[in-house]
């Protein structure tokens, strides 16, 4: 191996473990050992489609699309400004999100309904009113149904946008069904289980959904003022800007984000089909041959 070859693994040595630490935070290492390698059956076969899409660099963009589309929901940006400590502390709910996300969709079947029942268990307890004095709870089914729709939304559109493998038409209704093994078991209530069940319950809640000052303070903090050293800022940014091309329209609006236009909107796609294939690069070398 010349000198040249190992500075290049060298880099993305450094740079996977550095993106890797930052998303799954100290316990990283342990979780993924645990999750891949203990023994047992597992809720998904290798061969599901919810194993291509959560596995994916794309998730980064749909992870953000999901925040920002979420917060539209004025309950659940109560519930998440009162009571998430995304602001104080957002690695770590980014950390245990996505150990979440990796324990169900990897993990054996019994641990995957241990992160459920923890789950559900803060969701119990997480309770109180909007500035307009509605009551919300984070068990709530309902409320629930949203955050869900509109993760599965996000996280199936990135992929197929910017994901390295898009899936055809029967696994993307095969991953739908695959989250709806998920979202029941948290306490929602018949998921959708195809693309067109997701859509028309999208559409079924739009009428629930407004722009609050909490949800627009939470769109400025994710996007312009997130806790990040100066030399991630510019990947990040291009992050941000897929996140808020891929928002349907009525939403940006409602977040008053910038819309792109042109040239410009046209420009972005491309970044971040390069970012995330930098990320992919980076996190999921090529196994070496037998």
């Amino acid at each position: 191996m010349d000198s040249s070859t190992r500075t290049v693994l060298g880099l993305r040595e450094r740079l996977g473990s550095a993106i890797f630490a930052q998303v799954a935070g100290p316990a990283g290492p342990k979780n993924r050992a645990r999750i891949h390698g203990a023994p047992g059956p597992r809720w998904f076969g290798p061969d599901r489609p919810i194993r291509a899409v959560h596995g994916d660099a794309s998730m980064f963009i749909g992870g953000l699309r999901a925040l920002l589309l979420q917060s539209l929901h004025p309950l659940a940006m109560a519930a998440v400004e009162a009571h998430s400590g995304y602001r104080g502390d957002p690695w770590g709910r980014l950390q245990r999100t996505s150990t979440f996300l990796a324990v169900t969709t990897y993990g054996t079947a019994d641990d995957a309904q241990q992160a459920v029942d923890r789950v559900r268990a803060v969701h119990s307890r997480v309770r109180g009113t909007t500035s307009r004095g509605e009551p919300y709870c984070a068990a709530d089914p309902h409320l629930l149904g949203w955050v869900h729709v509109a993760e599965v939304e996000s996280f199936l559109l990135a992929h197929q946008r910017f994901g390295v493998d898009p899936l055809d038409a029967a696994a993307c209704d095969g991953y739908v069904a695959d989250t709806a093994r998920v979202a029941e078991a948290l306490g929602v209530i018949d998921p959708p289980r195809d693309r067109k069940e997701l859509a028309a319950r999208l559409a079924a809640y739009r009428d629930e959904l407004r722009p609050t000052r909490e949800a627009r303070e939470a769109a400025r903090f994710i996007l312009l003022h997130p806790p990040l050293p100066w030399a991630a800022r510019a990947p990040y940014a291009v992050l941000a800007a897929n996140s808020v091309a891929t928002l349907p329209r009525w939403a940006r609006t409602s977040l008053e984000l910038p819309r792109l236009f042109g040239m410009s909107e046209a420009c972005v796609a491309p970044t971040g089909r390069a970012l995330t294939a930098t990320i992919r690069w980076a996190m999921f070398p090529p196994r070496p041959s037998a």
